[in-house]
């Protein structure tokens, strides 16, 4: 497996205007993009469920839930990805939405030459949006780069499944 550079785009403006017509909502009040190089092939869903399982993990609820308020689906679903629901889907990217009583969120995954994206937009519903995530941003964007590397290498290593709730299940993964 051959992982490359990782480069990142911060900020509204600075996210390509292709990209932003992928999110759920054009009015973004916040939106970063990582894309890893990497010559492994597999589809944005995959890709999606390699970076975050079926089901979200420990820390994924503490975030998420916890300091978010995401209102995530419990359980396993071919309509979600870690409890985001899927909110829309072309042949080379997958958008999971999730929304709190003060914000909106968009993770949009995206393949392509090579290339693997995570973009994540975030739109303040309410005023303590603008109070909690920027001092998470900080956090949030330590931790991408990593969850692109280890995505590409459990999908590298076959040990993607290891995220998801159960591997045999063909109609949870593509």
């Amino acid at each position: 497996m051959a992982v490359g550079s990782i480069g990142s785009s911060v900020g509204v403006p600075n996210v390509p205007r292709s990209v932003h017509a992928l999110g759920s909502f054009p009015d973004a009040d916040y939106a970063d993009r990582f894309t890893l190089s990497t010559d492994v092939d597999a589809s944005p869903e995959r890709w999606a469920r390699a970076m975050f399982g079926d089901v979200p993990d420990a820390a994924e609820m503490l975030i998420w839930r916890g300091l978010l308020g995401l209102r995530l689906s419990p359980g396993r679903s071919p309509a979600t990805v870690a409890g985001w629901r899927i909110g829309g889907r072309g042949d080379d990217w997958i958008r999971m939405e999730a929304a709190s009583w003060f914000l909106s969120a968009n993770l949009l995954v995206q393949t392509a030459d090579g290339r693997v994206s995570l973009t994540t937009f975030l739109r303040y519903d309410r005023w303590p949006g603008h109070a909690v995530w920027p001092p998470l941003a900080v956090v949030h964007r330590l931790l991408v780069p990593r969850v692109l590397r280890e995505a590409a290498a459990r999908l590298t290593t076959g040990s993607w499944h290891v995220r998801a709730a159960n591997p045999a299940d063909p109609g949870l993964h593509d």
